[in-house]
């Protein structure tokens, strides 16, 4: 009770409404800020993704506009503390600049060896890059992805996240050409399957997934309709565990945010896992005065 009317605290005082779900409880949040920097000549918007590399402390942001943000970031059972350190715009091998209709990029992942990866929507491809925003070379994907058809040239590999046992995970942001809006599916590239249901609202899509402690999924559905300001965002664990081939795996929805206004706007885009049940959740204020870049430091608990 105290976690819930905690969250009910916080993120009122932010402007959002929570809608209690059943797991609402086990859901504690620890820390929101706005962020506002801008380092190394380039401002900090557009936030897409963000990963957290535990050996170094670092903390990288990436902006959907093929720029790299890194940070000092310290965690503790209170809040967070963030250090502006570099930032770097994405570059192809040759060590140019990534032009507008190549760095798109969308999603960024950690594997457990330290490289990072970062996914693009309207080329529709995953790379693995140095952390200083270098392209190294291009992840083979599986056939289901190389020759997948999004329901538009935005609108595919928004999210990245790894995983130990199936590699590099993504999804569309909404399901591929010729699908039921609300039928979503997970893609590893070693060729692993998840499906699921979305909750049908209009324009609902996958912003972002992320691995659990415990091997299943958290997914960021969000809502939105820039025109009205209205915004809706479920946090969704998604059981691929026990999910067996060709069924829909069970989902339960940790979290409901409203938000309904037309000022200080937040797009939920980015997710990560620091491990220990706490996450991070940043949104895309689309370089737009009337949003905002809010980063959410929270905690999942086990159910009791």
């Amino acid at each position: 009770m105290k976690s819930i009317m905690l969250l009910i605290l916080l993120l009122g005082l932010n402007g959002f409404k929570i809608i209690p779900t059943n797991s609402s409880k086990n859901v504690r949040i620890i820390e929101d800020k706005s962020l506002s920097y801008k380092i190394d000549g380039l401002k900090l918007c557009e936030i897409s993704d963000l990963v957290y590399d535990k050996n170094s402390s670092t903390l990288f942001m990436l902006s959907d506009k093929g720029i790299l943000f890194t940070f000092n970031a310290k965690f503790d059972n209170k809040g967070f503390k963030l250090k502006a350190l570099h930032a770097y715009r994405l570059k192809d091998k040759s060590g140019k600049i990534l032009k507008d209709n190549r760095r798109d990029s969308e999603g960024m992942a950690l594997d457990d060896k330290g490289n990072l990866y970062i996914s693009f929507e309207r080329i529709n491809k995953i790379f693995h890059f140095s952390k200083n925003g270098v392209m190294l070379n291009e992840v083979k994907l599986p056939k289901t992805l190389k020759n997948i058809e999004p329901s538009s040239g935005n609108k595919s590999f928004e999210s990245l996240a790894w995983d130990k046992r199936y590699g590099l995970i993504t999804a569309l942001e909404y399901p591929k050409e010729g699908l039921n809006r609300i039928n979503q599916t997970i893609y590893s590239i070693t060729g692993k399957e998840w499906n699921f249901k979305m909750e049908n609202i209009k324009r609902n899509g996958i912003s972002e997934v992320e691995v659990m402690d415990d091997g299943n999924l958290l997914i960021l559905e969000r809502a939105f309709n820039w025109f009205m300001g209205k915004f809706e965002v479920n946090l969704v664990k998604l059981d691929i565990n026990s999910c067996k081939a060709g069924e829909y795996c069970k989902k339960e929805i940790l979290l409901k945010l409203k938000i309904n206004r037309f000022f200080n706007m937040e797009n939920f885009e980015g997710l990560t896992n620091l491990g220990n049940g706490k996450y991070l959740m940043i949104s895309d204020d689309n370089n737009n005065i009337l949003a905002l870049t809010k980063l959410v430091y929270f905690e999942i608990s086990p159910k009791k």
